[in-house]
């Protein structure tokens, strides 16, 4: 088998410089197996950060679904085909009226960025609003929102970024409660500077878990007083639920039914169909109608039958194997043994979460972000042989969000590691 050292050199070498990849020791991955991966040396990593496999690695039923599609036929849309369909059927009916219609694309910045045209398409206004510490994808329209590097030239007038909710308690030093109205004045004061700069506000976009932000525990409502401004404003609200859907978060299918507020747009991508390359949008007839009228948008792949076929796979695993009830009881177990572990460990505090998507923030004995644990807690986890991460603005807060397929018996190995790391990090 190929050594690390030599795989990152033909990376550098066939895929150009600063090519990303996980720990400062990256991992060789082979093979995976509900939550599960192996390395090339056969060493086995409980996978705790993975929210592409969402029914688990290499899901036999999803598997055996790609292949018999692919063994009859795998074309594009400008064919005929009742499979993508019956899925698109299947999947509104996961949204309440009117999200009725739906485009099938292939990654979750695709239907950012179609989700956006869109938004502009129907309310002729061209003002986009985010939050400063987010990422929703990388076309060149979606990358003038995200936090993580500011677009070559600067980013367009008609963009302006609010302070995210966890960003906001902390320069204000607020309570939650006073964060939903100071959320939505600064919406409001980005609609005003919209207008006042002839660009008008076409959409406000958000992830209903704010995932990257460091998902703040927030109170449901909390974006009620912000989508009135939009709406107010002739704008529309995007939903990106391509971390928190699909019942990642236990107690709801989608973030936004868990926060408490209908979107115009939502937007799906990455566990849609455990792997294979599936995103979509999902809108109300009205706003499709103007889109589809106005714009001659075609995506050669999306939707094609075999991705179809892995999304309605998927959807069949969610269903029989009970995993979004499954990923509130798995999380509920969870977030009481972080809980146990930050009495004991004050550098891992305000833990938080739901379902299987939870974390905690990593501090120093001030209480202040812990950016160099934050770095080093990854690496320790995954020479112990478990895989997660951190987000945040300084990325110091603890992100996991394994495959749903995983057991309590696989929570109690995560925890048991973490603890025993945080102890020899000390």
């Amino acid at each position: 088998m190929e050594p690390v050292n030599d795989l990152l050199t033909r990376r550098h070498r066939l895929l150009g410089p600063n090519v990303p990849t996980f720990y400062s020791e990256p991992v060789h991955i082979v093979r995976g197996r509900g939550e599960w991966l192996w390395d090339a040396d056969g060493r086995r990593f409980l996978d705790c950060y993975n929210n592409v496999p969402h029914v688990g690695h290499c899901h036999p039923t999803v598997v055996q679904a790609i292949a018999r599609q692919a063994e009859q036929l795998n074309t594009h849309t400008r064919y005929l085909h009742a499979g993508l369909l019956d899925y698109v059927e299947r999947l509104t009916e996961l949204f309440a009226e009117p999200l009725s219609t739906a485009i099938l694309v292939c990654s979750g910045s695709e239907a950012n960025d179609v989700a956006l045209r869109m938004a502009r398409t129907a309310t002729t206004h061209t003002g986009i609003i985010a939050t400063d510490n987010t990422y929703h994808g990388n076309t060149d329209l979606v990358s003038q929102l995200s936090s993580r590097t500011p677009p070559p030239g600067g980013r367009m007038s008609s963009v302006r970024r609010i302070p995210s909710p966890i960003g906001m308690r902390t320069a204000m030093s607020s309570p939650v409660a006073d964060e939903a109205s100071a959320f939505a004045a600064a919406v409001q004061s980005a609609i005003d500077n919209l207008e006042s700069g002839g660009h008008g506000v076409a959409a406000l976009i958000v992830c209903p878990f704010f995932a990257n932000e460091g998902f703040p525990a927030l109170e449901t409502g909390f974006l009620d007083e912000a989508v009135d401004c939009i709406h107010r404003a002739g704008g529309l609200v995007i939903a990106d639920e391509v971390q928190p859907g699909f019942g990642r978060l236990g107690s709801h299918f989608w973030g936004h039914q868990r926060l408490g507020f209908q979107p115009d747009i939502v937007t799906l991508g990455k566990p849609m169909a455990n792997g294979h390359p599936v995103a979509a949008i999902v809108t109300q007839h009205s706003i499709m109608g103007e889109f589809r009228n106005r714009v001659p948008y075609f995506n050669t792949f999306g939707g094609n039958p075999v991705s179809v076929a892995a999304a309605a796979a998927t959807l069949d695993v969610i269903e029989e194997e009970g995993l979004v009830a499954r990923a509130r009881d798995t999380g509920d177990h969870a977030l009481e043994r972080l809980s146990a572990i930050a009495e004991q460990h004050p550098s891992l505090a305000a833990t938080r979460g739901s379902g299987l998507f939870f974390g905690g923030e990593l501090v120093l004995p001030d209480g202040k972000p812990d950016t160099d644990l934050g770095r080093r807690l990854p690496d320790a986890m995954r020479q112990a042989g478990v895989l997660l991460n951190v987000t945040g603005r300084y990325r110091n807060i603890l992100k996991i969000r394994p495959p749903m397929a995983i057991s309590n018996d696989g929570i109690d190995l995560l925890c048991d590691t973490l603890e025993r790391v945080l102890e020899d990090l000390a």
